[in-house]
């Protein structure tokens, strides 16, 4: 369920699998930041809530990496434990995560490395 924070819109959801260690966890609490319309806003490196064109009941948690046509190239950080983009294709981002709220508050980091192909 998402809700008003200020001038945004954010929904709090739970992390599942091990595709995004070790910026996340399985089982982290992450808030995100509801975008107004997909994509907008996006910049590479962001981590992001997206829904798959192949999968559409699927939403996932990613790094986004490269805008393309049809959505966005996006990974997880555990390259061995992610189906992303090399698999699913592009994906259409719903969202940006900015905050874990347990079990280790503070903000999601965004590596150095991030929006490399």
């Amino acid at each position: 369920m998402a809700r008003e924070l200020g001038p945004w819109l954010v929904r709090r959801l739970r992390v599942r699998g091990p595709s995004m260690a070790p910026a996340l966890a399985d089982g982290d609490v992450v808030l995100v930041r509801v975008l107004g319309r997909p994509d907008e806003g996006v910049r590479p490196g962001d981590v992001v809530l997206v829904r798959w064109q192949a999968r559409p009941g699927q939403l996932s948690v990613k790094r986004a990496v490269r805008r393309e046509a049809g959505g966005w190239f996006v990974v997880g950080d555990n390259a061995f434990a992610s189906t992303d983009s090399h698999a699913l294709g592009p994906a259409t981002v719903l969202g940006v995560v900015r905050w874990r709220l347990w079990p280790r508050p503070g903000r999601v980091p965004t590596p150095p490395e991030a929006g490399a192909p």
